[in-house]
């Protein structure tokens, strides 16, 4: 990505769980200057767009921190409308067990990797 790094998680409570990473590091967007912030912004838009593409995800949650890590990120998390009725109206931190959840495989995810990659390099709108 042009403002930093699209990272599959390690774990995968939903799959095609992802976090994008601004490269140069910074404590919060707002240490970045006006153009950086857009691009950091479209990226993150277009990594949802792409996860929308190649999953049957129904919606993509955003959510951008810099709290427990001061390093600018934006958590990247498909929602879809399989989950259980307790679980799909709340927010994933609150409803799954990361810890517990299934860990990133290459075999497993490594064709949606590949779909999503071929897609971001077609240059999708964002």
């Amino acid at each position: 990505m042009k403002s930093g790094w699209l990272v599959v998680g390690d774990v995968q409570p939903l799959p095609g769980y992802c976090v994008l990473l601004a490269d140069p590091v910074v404590e919060s967007i707002n240490n970045l200057d006006r153009a950086r912030r857009v691009q950091y912004s479209l990226d993150v838009i277009q990594a949802g767009d792409a996860l929308l593409a190649t999953t049957d995800a129904y919606r993509i949650n955003y959510e951008t921190l810099c709290n427990s890590e001061p390093a600018l990120h934006t958590h990247i998390i498909p929602r879809y409308g399989t989950e259980p009725d307790e679980k799909r109206g709340r927010v994933a931190w609150n409803v799954y067990d990361w810890a517990t959840a299934r860990r990133f495989d290459p075999d497993r995810d490594g064709p949606l990797v590949e779909r999503m990659r071929t897609h971001l390099n077609a240059g999708a709108p964002a």
